[in-house]
């Protein structure tokens, strides 16, 4: 079967923590270690709720900083520390691009509310056909849902698309609905294994 619908992850795959020293002085700051800070961000109660559109994204913030016992406003100074190490891979953002016309280009992401904007302020959301988020449908990975929603959006069977992502766990969901997986390490290493598939 031809492949009709490739679909990415955010982040982790189009968006990745190249440099770890922002994150680590802002987890030494607050005596702990980067697996520590990374869990305390994303692992947290409010995190979960964000990521299903439960709460806004400012929301989750605002608990993070209560629980380190520190001013919401200092929010944004925290997450542009706690980011600052991330970086948009620009050269797999235009081979998505390249790909339009030809197949369908979607996204799906366990995010917050702010991603979508996101997208648009970084000149990134153009290279997808379809944006599936989390927090806007209110299904996260590796749940079935998510990827229907993806599949009906895109009007594909899942037998005719593939899913890029770096959580095994999120794969063995889409492949249990009979989509074909791709694990992101390498970016290079994963270009090929799609080239083949295409």
């Amino acid at each position: 079967m031809p492949i009709r619908a490739v679909f990415f992850d955010f982040g982790g795959v189009i968006m990745r923590t190249e440099f770890q020293s922002p994150r680590q002085h802002l987890a030494e700051r607050f005596g702990m270690d980067y697996d520590d800070i990374d869990k305390f961000v994303f692992g947290s109660e409010s995190a979960r709720r964000a990521s299903l559109g439960e709460i806004k994204e400012a929301e989750h913030w605002a608990d993070v900083l209560k629980r380190l016992k520190r001013p919401a406003s200092e929010a944004k100074a925290f997450q542009d520390e706690f980011f600052g190490g991330d970086v948009i891979d620009r050269g797999l953002v235009d081979y998505i691009r390249s790909l339009r016309g030809t197949v369908h280009t979607g996204l799906i992401s366990n995010a917050w509310s702010g991603l979508r904007e996101f997208m648009v302020k970084e000149k990134v959301i153009d290279a997808f056909d379809t944006v599936i988020v989390s927090a806007e449908v209110g299904a996260v990975k590796p749940s079935a849902r998510i990827y229907e929603i993806a599949l009906e959006q895109a009007g594909v069977k899942a037998a005719d698309a593939v899913f890029v992502d770096d959580v095994n766990i999120n794969l063995e969901g889409c492949e249990e609905l009979g989509m074909t997986g791709i694990l992101f390490k390498d970016p290079l290493e994963s270009l090929k294994q799609l080239k083949q598939l295409l």
